[in-house]
């Protein structure tokens, strides 16, 4: 289980959480952290919430564990907690399947002390971070195509891209979702028709729609995979391209990733 607390500043104010899947916490920072150095996670009474920019302004990470993901959720007032998720990170990967896992906002000395807590005791105190107050906006795209699919279904092609290319094409001709890759030698051409798995839907029928993406973004991106077993894929031509990996009343993972424009 997951436990977050505030101790008590004599005024009454009091917040618990209760997590009872630590995973849904240990696996988002995992994931973050991969793009995202440090950021601050505001907690008020609809649950944590996070967006931040990776340092190159290429990419943008949007997550949500909603108050209804916990066992039990007591917020009287919105806490900002500003950590090094590299940090962040090591410590919840020390937590086992059957520990519980606290966690103490202590304002004095502006640290946070995360306990491990199975067969022995475990104490760590990470120390909060000064981050420049600038709320980054979510911004509002216009995409001319959603697919709907598996997770795996998307991890998959992007692994076999991979493989051969630094960079992938997105693409929709005839209801069919075409992820290609190019190398000096070789190619990869995965074709994901609409059916019972994959769900298409096109807002600009007759409309060609294809954008090119990093692959090195993608590959930290997918792994949202670990989260949900559906993935929600949103782009337009050389538009922006937005993955969702949601699961209902818990959690939600967003990543938007800008195109790649090169010059051939």
């Amino acid at each position: 289980m997951f436990l977050l607390y505030k101790i008590n500043d004599g005024k009454g104010e009091t917040m618990k959480l209760v997590l009872a899947e630590p995973k849904l916490l240990r696996e988002s920072v995992t994931i973050i952290s991969d793009l995202v150095n440090e950021a601050t996670f505001k907690i008020d009474s609809n649950g944590m919430e996070m967006v931040a920019m990776d340092p190159a302004n290429v990419a943008m990470v949007i997550f949500k564990l909603l108050s209804s993901s916990f066992a039990e959720y007591d917020v009287s007032k919105p806490v900002d907690i500003s950590v090094n998720l590299a940090n962040m990170k090591q410590i919840l990967r020390r937590a086992g399947p059957s520990d519980m896992l606290s966690l103490g906002l202590d304002e004095k000395s502006n640290k946070l002390t995360i306990t491990l807590k199975g067969g022995t005791t475990r104490t760590f105190s990470l120390p909060l971070i000064s981050l420049e107050d600038k709320k980054q906006k979510v911004p509002e795209l216009s995409f001319g195509v959603t697919v709907k699919t598996s997770s795996d279904i998307l991890t998959q092609a992007i692994e076999d891209a991979d493989i051969v290319g630094e960079s992938v094409m997105f693409s929709i001709t005839d209801q069919v979702f075409s992820i290609r890759a190019e190398g000096e030698l070789s190619n990869a051409n995965i074709d994901i028709a609409d059916d019972a798995t994959t769900k298409i839907t096109s807002h600009d029928k007759g409309k060609v729609m294809k954008a090119k993406y990093s692959i090195e973004y993608l590959k930290k991106m997918i792994q949202g995979a670990k989260l949900c077993n559906e993935v929600m894929v949103h782009f337009n031509n050389d538009y922006p391209l937005r993955l969702d990996y949601k699961t209902t009343d818990r959690l939600m993972l967003s990543f938007i990733l800008a195109p790649r424009v090169e010059n051939d």
